[in-house]
Formats: structure tokens, sequence, C-alpha cells
């Protein structure tokens, strides 16, 4: 054959002489194709091309080529990256080998190119007659299904077909180890017996030659046979007078005497060689096993529990046997109860189950043997897979007592030999000896972890007052330290009743809702028992216990509870539950108990502290009603002396705002007299003017004065305060876009109506706003709200102005009300809004309030009774 330089370049010359886009030489090994040569296929390409040749589709339609030995083209799907839109394949003569060339098209010169390129890489220009053999003893001895896989590949090259398989004999039946253009059939066991054909080749030991229409044909063994398939052969592979396995081939066309010749020359030739490397392969597997002590010394003997113990001998014998139908049975210490170990999609799951009546109670006894089942169908037994053919339970012996069963299973007959059931008793034996040693470590470990955890709640609980908490603390400590699936700690209250509860584990959130309202001492069951008797109960089978009430939702198997005693007088129960059967001993029992003297003497405590903290909190109450009540005095007192202020100022301004007004409007009216004569280009027009706009500011200050010291004639009314507030905006919506101010408005429109004088109550939300405006120079955001408030035992209608501005400090807060106190300093502000806002406020019986702070804006919040 050619080297990979040489056939490289000759791919390349018929590239460029047939205007093909890439080739590549591909040889099919086993049941799948690799590329030997490639030349202009980039990297991604190529793994395209072999995912395609991959699918059964491309595979049976190129197998089709070699088998035929003629050339043949086919599209190639879209979507790819093989820049082609055809493939072009080009069988080389005599071996497993194939040329494909991508390309749109092939001109008939073209493909000639390509057929003599293929003749030129077999090494000669016509098929040899003689069959090629394989070397098997070369290196392909270390992998049977691939020497196999070369020994029908060479078949199918001497002889053309479009199908076929080789089968290994393995006692009463043939495992099919290699297929060419069948792959559902490698895998598969034919039982030699179930089938007339197969029966007669095994005892003549000649091969079985049928055609179509012959009576036979429909009982053809295993074959995925086409239409037009019209012979089928059966060759056997004979040592001596012994079968050791068949080939099976199909096709179209009869076999020639030629091709017979070959067939027969060849069967005859291969067997020794097919021997040696089944012969192999078994003392391969036979030695892998011998290695199964080792590995059990190395790794299962390290194992701290029995759950690692069994995940480690699960993964062991499925190495060593090829199967993960394996199971573990353990007996409990008392014998009632066996703990059942399976692997479950990678997980090792553990379930318990009564021993009583189960299949493997008989190798449980002192006279249990190991047993070697061969064909579970034929002897009539039972697997614990049902789909299991074969076998293996050996006793898990100790000190002459059995205490559990291992059982491995196949799906084949005949998978395990004597020799695997001696070197499993030798294992099993081992074994034993470590589960009994790991279970009395673990159930010392226990009563440790139950010394320390009633350590841990002595820690906690010591000293806690609050029985709720020394509840939840214990059952989350229970739940923790046990593992256990529930943890309950109820108590009785001050009524007797069971109201104050912890529960734990993991279903606690599954309890607690199956709860509901309804209790968990269930009337007539194990909890209402203990909480009235004050003995204690554990029940191993909750159905064979009349006692046990299942709540909806929740259902226990196992159930221990017992009773929290101060001398005769009960405080509680404290319950544990498992939907596992059998899930307590008599260890659990006891450390119930114990710990349920400790909380017994813990609750007593906390009763005592808790009547005395009782006690501490109402006179602590009646501390908080006489600070409320000093306050709400000192408060009406700040404001009457506020209210005194305002109407000392009224009196003071209406004094004032008489005497100024009647000079302020001579002064106002003789200018706009004198301006109206004045010519529009006169030097004192301007001087003027400024006189006019200041008496008019005067003047807009003692009207501000007169409305402060008298509000005017009162025009009270039941009236909608939205309302109000909407009216205010219409007005001042202009103003407020203007100003850069986004107002959001969030209104009750349940609100009550107001008993209030609608145009001062306008009044006071203008200066609010105004205010607010005022604060936020660069624009910002302005909310109004209302609400419905209960407060001192009255309604109150609540109306909120809040702004973004830059706030107010604590300081300016105190007088903010105060007549003429402004913020605003040479801006122009009067000082007088908020003190008129006020007065109108207090004169309708309610308040103005105000939380700001510097630079976060403030809250003007106006309180109407209802």
């Amino acid at each position: 054959m050619p080297t990979d330089t040489s056939i490289e370049n000759q791919l390349k010359d018929a590239v460029q002489l047939s205007d093909a886009k890439w080739a590549v030489l591909a040889e099919r090994v086993g049941n799948a194709w690799q590329l030997r040569s490639i030349y202009h296929l980039n990297k991604s390409a190529q793994n395209e091309l072999i995912t395609l040749m991959g699918k059964p589709s491309i595979d049976t339609w190129l197998c089709g080529a070699l088998s035929g030995g003629h050339s043949r083209s086919s599209s190639i799907p879209e979507e790819n990256d093989l820049n082609a839109e055809r493939f072009f394949a080009f069988p080389i003569p005599g071996t497993s080998q194939i040329i494909l060339a991508g390309a749109d098209t092939q001109t008939p010169i073209a493909q000639r190119i390509w057929k003599l390129i293929a003749s030129l890489l077999s090494g000669r220009s016509t098929s040899s007659n003689q069959p090629f053999l394989p070397d098997l003893q070369s290196g392909l001895a270390f992998d049977l299904p691939l020497a196999l896989e070369k020994v029908l590949g060479a078949i199918v090259q001497v002889v053309t077909c479009q199908g076929g398989w080789l089968a290994i004999r393995r006692g009463d039946s043939l495992d099919i180890q290699a297929e060419w253009n069948v792959p559902k059939a490698k895998g598969a066991a034919l039982l030699i017996d179930s089938n007339p054909l197969l029966r007669r080749v095994n005892r003549s030991l000649k091969e079985a030659l049928i055609t179509r229409g012959q009576p036979n044909w429909d009982n053809l063994p295993y074959g995925a046979l086409k239409s037009g398939t019209n012979v089928w052969i059966c060759l056997p592979l004979v040592i001596g007078q012994r079968l050791i396995g068949v080939v099976t081939l199909w096709r179209q066309k009869e076999f020639t005497s030629t091709e017979l010749g070959q067939l027969r020359e060849f069967v005859g030739r291969v067997p020794p060689s097919v021997e040696v490397v089944v012969i192999f392969s078994e003392m391969t597997a036979h030695l892998r096993r011998l290695g199964l002590l080792n590995d059990f010394v190395l790794t299962v003997s390290s194992a701290q529990n029995l759950d690692q113990i069994a995940r480690r001998m699960f993964d062991l014998l499925a190495r060593a046997f090829n199967t993960e139908l394996i199971v573990l049975f353990l007996r409990s210490s008392d014998g009632r109860i066996l703990r059942d170990y399976r692997l479950f999609d990678g997980k090792m799951n553990v379930v318990s189950t009564p021993l009583a009546g189960h299949s493997v109670q008989p190798y449980l006894s002192k006279d249990g043997r190991a047993r070697l089942i061969v064909d579970a169908v034929k002897e009539g037994f039972a697997p614990i897979h049902k789909e299991a053919r074969s076998m293996l339970i050996v006793p898990l012996k100790y000190r002459g007592q059995a205490i559990g069963v291992l059982i491995i299973e196949n799906l084949r007959d005949e998978a395990f030999t004597q020799y695997d059931e001696h070197l499993m008793v030798v294992i099993t034996s081992h074994l034993a000896g470590l589960i009994e040693y790991t279970r009395l470590r673990e159930e010392a470990e226990g009563r440790a972890r139950s010394l320390s955890l009633i350590h841990e709640v002595v820690q906690q609980v010591i000293g806690l007052n609050d029985k709720a908490e020394v509840a939840h603390i214990t059952a989350e400590l229970v739940a923790q330290y046990f593992k256990y699936e529930l943890a309950a700690i109820f108590l009785f209250d001050e009524e007797h009743k069971f109201f104050i509860q912890g529960i734990g584990g993991t279903h606690a959130d599954t309890v607690k809702r199956a709860l509901g309202g309804e209790e968990f001492v269930v009337s007539g069951g194990v909890t209402s028992h203990v909480s009235q008797t004050g003995a204690s109960i554990m029940i191993n089978d909750t159905n064979l216990d009349a006692l046990y009430k299942p709540l909806k939702g929740w259902a226990a198997r196992s159930e221990i509870c017992v009773a929290l005693k101060d001398g005769d007088t009960i405080l509680g129960i404290i319950d544990v539950e498992s939907r596992e059967q059998n899930a307590f001993t008599h260890n659990d029992l006891i450390a119930m108990e114990s710990l349920a003297g400790i909380l017994a003497s813990v609750i007593t405590s906390a009763n005592q502290y808790q009547k005395l903290q009782e006690s501490i909190r109402q006179l602590r109450l009646i501390e908080i009603e006489l600070n409320a009540r000093i306050e709400a005095q000192r408060s009406a007192e700040n404001r009457l002396l506020q209210a005194a202020k305002l109407a000392a100022v009224g009196e003071m301004a209406a004094g004032i705002a008489h005497e100024l007004n009647n000079p302020l409007t001579a002064v106002t009216g003789f200018s706009e007299l004198i301006l109206d004569e004045l010519p529009q280009d006169s030097v004192h027009r301007k001087d003027l003017e400024m006189v006019l706009h200041e008496a008019r500011r005067a003047g807009d200050v003692v009207r501000r004065l007169l409305d402060f010291s008298r509000q005017g004639e009162r025009v009270r009314t039941q009236s909608d305060l939205n309302e109000v507030i909407k009216d205010v905006i219409a007005l001042t919506n202009h103003l407020i876009k203007t100003n850069g101010v986004a107002l959001s408005l969030d209104l009750n429109e349940t609100l009550p109506w107001v008993f209030m004088d609608t145009n001062q109550m306008k009044q006071v939300l203008l200066n609010l706003i105004h205010n607010a405006l005022q604060a936020m120079p660069n624009g910002g955001d302005l909310q109004i709200s209302t609400g419905l408030v209960q407060r001192d035992e009255r309604n109150w209608a609540i109306m909120e102005i809040r702004d973004s501005g830059v706030g107010i400090t604590q300081a300016d807060q105190n007088r903010i009300f105060e007549p003429f106190f402004t913020t605003r300093g040479d801006r122009g502000g009067t000082g007088l809004g908020l003190s008129v806002s006020f007065g109108i406020v207090t004169d309708h019986g309610g308040l103005i309030e105000i939380s700001s702070e510097p630079e976060n804006g403030s809250i003007f919040s106006v309180w109407l009774p209802i």
C-alpha cells in the first residue's frame, strides 16, 4: 500500500484533474469510519464529515458501496461546511477503504480518474482471488470486538454482500460480536436450540444455505434483510468437533461456486485464531476479577460507613462482571428488618422492608449457601430485576451467622461461572466482617451522638425564658443530630392547650402545611394518649397500631412520643416520626426520655420567669401611658402659646394695616394719575413707575396682615378635599410646569367629606405649593396625596405636600409658623404665608405638621378632623 504522503499527493492530483472541491481516504474500523488521508478539508469540516458518515443512512450507503465494489454518488445534506453539493464514493478493491470526493458534479472522465486512483491504491489493478486473512495475533488479541470486526471485514471484501454478522458461542447461545451493515444486531444473543437453522448448523457442523422461497426462509435468525435479499448463508467456525461461532451473510444474487469455495477455505483457516482471541479475552476477564480482591482491600476496607461500603463494592462488581444489576440486603440487629441497597441513576438508594416472607429469607438461615443460576427462565427462578437471565446469590456470613445477602444479576444467561461463585464467597466473608465492624462502630457513635445532643440542648436552652424559643431550638437540634424526618415539641399554654410548638426536620414544612388550622395532637391518637397519661410510646409500624392517627398530607410509619413532666404535672410532649418502618431503636427512646427530663426543668423555670415578665410589662405600659399624657399636655400648651402669639400679632397687624392702608392708597392713586398724564419719553417716568410698584407691594403686605388678623366671614360646609386640591392644581399647573417641577397626585377617592371653608383651604394649599416651588429653584418633584388615618381615637383626613427641595433645618422648623419668619431672606418672602395657613387649619380644629431634612426635601401634613 502506498505511503500516506504519496496517497495525499494522488488525492491532490485527482482533485485538480477532476475539478473536485476536496477528497479523503476513509476506512471502516469496527463500527466507525476513520479518515486515513485528507486533501483540502479543514479540521472543522473533517469533524463534520466524520459525524455525517456515522449516521445510519450514510453508513449503510457507504457499506453498500464497499460490498458491491461499485462507485456511487449522493447529495450532501444542506447546512454544512463541506462546500460541495454531492458525495462521490469510489471503493478500493480488496480493502475496507473508500475514496470520498466532494464536488458539485463529476463528468464521466473525472469519475474514471477517481476509479484509476482507487485501483492504484489497492496495490493491484484487479482483485485477488485469494481471501485476505488478518493477523489476529498482532495486537488485536487485546481487543476482541475489533479483532472479530477485522475477520468479518475480510470476508465481505472477498465476497460482496448486503449485510452480515459474526457470533461467538457462549454455552447454549450465540452472541453477535461483529456486524456488517446491520448495526442493531451487535450485542444480540441467539439461543441455538430455539432456531432450527442454528440447531442444524450446531449438529451437523456444516454450512446452511437458504434461498428465498424455501421452507426455512421465514425462520432466519437475527438479520435486517432487505426486500431484494434472495440468498442467506450461515458458515460454522469449528475446532475439532466443537462449534465456537458462526458467520452469517446475505445478499441479492446467489453465491457462485468460486465464492463458496473461498468462504469455506476462509472459515476453515480462521477458527484457531478466533479461539485464541476469545480465550485471551476470557483470561483477561479472569485476571480482572482476581484483581477484585486487591481492589476490595484497597478501597472498600477504607470506607467510613455502610453507604460508602455498599457504593464502593457496587462499583467494583460492576466493573468486574460488566453489570449494574446488583443488590445488597443487610439484616437489622433485631433480625426483623432488611436494608435494601441499590443504585438508581448513580445514587445509592436504601429502603427498609420487613424480613418476614422476603424472597432472600432462606439465604439468611444458618444453612444458607451461595447459589449460581445460569438461566433464570429455565430454572423457574424470579430474579430481582425482571429482565435478568442469570444470577449469583451469595450470603454474607459473620461468625457462622448470615447478616445479609449479595445478589449480582446479568441480562444474558451463563454470565457467571463456578469460579465467580467461589471468588464471591471469599469476598463476601471479608465484606461481612467489615460490615459488622462498621455497624458496631456506628451504634457506638449513635450513643455518643445522643449524649452530645443532650449536652448541646442543655447549653442552648438553659437560661432561656421564652417557651416558644425553647420548643423551636429543641426541635431543630433533635432533627439535626438524630437526622429525624420530623421532630416536634408541643407545650401547654395557660389554658392547657398545645398552642406553643416547635417543628424541625426535613419534612417540617410538609407537616406545617398539613396542619393548617388543625391540631397536631389528635384526639384518641398517640400524642393525645401520651399528653393525658404521661406514658412514653414507641411504634415501629403505625399500620399495626390502632393509636396512630395520620394527619392529612402526612403519614408516618414509625413514631416515638414522650411526655414532659414536672412531678405529676404534664407540661408538653416530644414527638419524633419517620416515614420508614422500624426507624427507631430503644436507644432513641431512652435519649428522648432523658431529654424530656431536662426540658421539663427548663420550661418550669420559663413559666416562673414569664409571670415575672408579665408584671414588669404591665408596669411599663402604665409608665408609657403616663408619658404619653404628659407629652399630649405639653403639645396642647405649645399650640395654645402659638395661638396666643398669633392673636397678639393679629391685633397689632390690624392696627398697623389700617394706619398704612390710607396713605398707600393715596400714593398708589396719585402715582397712577401722574403716569397717565406723563409723556412716555419723560425722564421721571421710570422713577414714578418704581414708586407705584413699591406702593403696590406694600399694599399687598398690608392685605396679608389684614388676612392674618381676621380671616373674614367663614362659610363652612361638608366638602370634598380632593375637589379643593384639583381646583388649586388647575390654577397653579402652568406655574408648576414653568418652574420645571414634575407633579404627581395620589388622592384617596374613598375619602369622606370634611366640614371646612373651601376658600380658606384653597388658600392653605396655595401657600404650601408656593413654598414648595420656592424650595425647588432648579426644578424637582412635587407630590400631593390624601388619605384617611385614625389617630387619638378619631378619624382624620390628611393632606400631604411633599417636595424634593432644599429642606428645612431643625432650628427653623421650630419657628416656621411664627409671623414674619422667613427662610427666603432677600428673595421677597413676607413670613406670613405659613402663619396664615396655620391659623386657618387651627381654626378648623386641625393640625399642620412638618418633616424635613436639609437637602432631602420637606413634607407638610395638614390634618383635618372628619
